[in-house]
């Protein structure tokens, strides 16, 4: 009897926290967003807009990079959590998981169109032409021994003619965003890997050693070719500008910000534009995402009104005003999609 009646008295404080956590939300009058700083331009002119056009307070948001905004966000419920994330990149399962394991068990995903990747240098700069394997060969920890054989070697390459001929003879100096960002899983995923499989004993790794392959073709040099920049992708673009022979990576629509001082590389013949993205003719691009906490709906004010706003025709669509900002809106059905998901509150299902 007493066991019971300890199981009893956890199960009961375990049900009270979870509903008082939940209940202080109420205690928050505007909406807490976190993550991607590439999603970041277009939540704050969302926000806003919102706040601008409505009664409710404008959202607060922090660019914390799309890995610190999902460990914020999959923290638990209540004040103290971020009722949103941002994503430049689709939820892990490991950080649904830990979603699950805090409680956070009904989660709204929203996909919000697409943005491609970047590699920039300043405008009095010369433009580069980079193939994705000569991406793979400049900032790999390791590749192919340049004198032959299906061996690997760390990186010997120190400039940038010296893993092509046909680019200038400056040194390798890549700045871009930490392991916490969207933006590097995407860029080393799309980039990188692409460049690391056009070697072909490389690529035959994917069928007889995935973990081998994947180590090999997702590994950054730590040499000093790729320097850690931080989140704050504005930051890079004054580096830039202080810095012509340096390049920096990040989402198009900081290209697109300013592009009276820096210049998109072209990635295997095709320039970063916005008509390239959208086609799908550029390779670096991928889709970027929101996470609502489905419990602070209807507790923290605005989130539904919020939420309307962002998947509005007049803010995603095609002739919308984030389009202006470099968004690159989703097809039609897609946001019809995921704006019929966000009015059922539909809950992400992930499995393994």
């Amino acid at each position: 009897m007493l066991k019971k009646g300890i199981i009893f008295t956890a199960a009961s404080l375990f049900a009270v926290t979870a509903v008082s956590n939940v209940q202080a939300a109420a205690g928050r009058d505007y909406i807490s967003i976190v993550g991607s700083s590439t999603v970041y331009p277009f939540s704050t002119t969302v926000a806003e807009q919102f706040g601008k056009t409505t009664k409710f307070k404008t959202p607060k948001i922090e660019s914390t990079g799309s890995g610190g905004g999902m460990k914020l966000f999959c923290a638990g419920s209540g004040i103290e959590t971020p009722d949103i994330t941002n994503a430049s990149r689709r939820i892990k399962f490991s950080e649904y998981e830990k979603c699950q394991q805090n409680g956070v068990k009904e989660i709204i995903e929203v996909k919000i169109g697409y943005d491609g990747i970047v590699l920039a240098n300043a405008k009095t700069a010369e433009q580069m032409k980079l193939s994705k394997k000569d991406i793979f060969l400049a900032l790999a920890k390791d590749v192919p021994d340049p004198k032959g054989g299906e061996t690997l070697v760390a990186n010997p390459y120190m400039t940038w003619k010296e893993v092509n001929a046909s680019l200038p003879d400056t040194k390798i100096e890549v700045l871009g965003p930490p392991p916490t960002s969207g933006t590097r899983d995407a860029f080393v995923e799309l980039a990188m890997e692409g460049g690391c499989k056009k070697i072909d004993w490389i690529a035959a790794l994917k069928k007889t050693d995935s973990k081998h392959y994947k180590a090999v073709c997702h590994t950054v040099r730590e040499d000093g070719g790729y320097v850690e920049a931080g989140e704050n992708d504005n930051l890079i673009v004054q580096k830039l500008e202080a810095n012509p022979k340096a390049i920096g990576i990040f989402g198009f629509s900081f290209l697109d910000q300013n592009g009276d001082k820096i210049q998109g590389s072209i990635v295997d013949g095709e320039e970063p534009t916005f008509e390239n993205i959208a086609a799908g003719n550029y390779a670096v691009s991928r889709p970027l995402y929101f996470y609502v906490k489905k419990s602070h709906m209807g507790v923290v004010p605005g989130m539904a009104e919020f939420l309307g706003e962002f998947s509005s025709d007049k803010a995603w669509g095609e002739e919308g005003y984030l389009a202006d900002k470099g968004l690159i809106p989703m097809p039609e059905d897609e946001r019809k999609q995921f704006a019929s998901d966000i009015k059922s509150s539909k809950d992400l299902v992930l499995s393994k």
